[in-house]
């Protein structure tokens, strides 16, 4: 059988989300590179994949997905794996609203940090908006003080077990830890400690540092 296929740059968060779920299940996978910068991403082949000109896409056979929770899922319930809890209804429901959270609260304000932090001053060439980054800070702490206390009861977001929903974050923490803003952690012991699991998982540990070479 062939190897699965993913398109997208390894530094995309969206990207390394996927490749995190292949890397847990041992799943062989063809990373193929779109370059985003020369605008790949809206080339006929790659809109036929992604019909939103975005990354990743993802091919299995004749199967076509785009969307990397999406993905993630489907990685995830090919291979059985239990990051979803899927033999408990209410388990994997945690599961799916913690997952929400990562997707509506927390990865919105973390994109526009690290939009600030790392693609305006490496490939705009431009400086970051300062009153744009502290205000996204501020947002992120109320963000964390909700963490903190769900952390203070349970090892894990949705419980005490490790799933997609503490997964799905990894990538952009990645990009958090890497900014002048990560010491604002130490107000949050719980999810500093949470954090420190998830990046040293083998999986998140691979694909960051392919994050960081790519």
């Amino acid at each position: 059988m062939s190897p699965v296929k993913v398109f997208g740059p390894a530094k995309s968060t969206c990207v390394a989300r996927v490749l995190i779920c292949l890397e847990e299940v041992g799943a062989e996978y063809e990373l193929v590179h779109v370059h985003i910068p020369a605008g790949e991403q809206k080339s006929p082949a790659h809109v036929a994949r992604n019909p939103f000109g975005q990354v990743p896409a993802f091919e299995d056979g004749d199967l076509v997905l785009f969307e990397s929770r999406a993905i993630s899922k489907y990685v995830l319930r090919k291979h059985a794996s239990d990051l979803l809890k899927e033999s408990s209804v209410t388990e994997s429901t945690m599961v799916d609203v913690w997952l929400d959270v990562e997707s509506q609260k927390f990865d919105p304000i973390m994109s526009i940090i690290a939009f600030q932090c790392f693609i305006v001053p490496i490939f705009m060439g431009g400086t970051p908006d300062h009153k744009i980054v502290e205000e996204s800070l501020e947002k992120l702490k109320d963000i964390f003080e909700v963490y903190e206390a769900r952390l203070s009861k349970f090892k894990y977001l949705a419980g005490d077990f490790i799933s997609l929903a503490d997964l799905s974050h990894s990538p952009m923490l990645h990009y958090l830890l890497a900014t002048p803003h990560a010491p604002v952690l130490s107000r949050y012991p719980h999810v500093k400690s949470w954090i420190s699991g998830i990046m040293d998982r083998p999986s998140v540990k691979k694909i960051t540092e392919l994050m960081k070479a790519s």
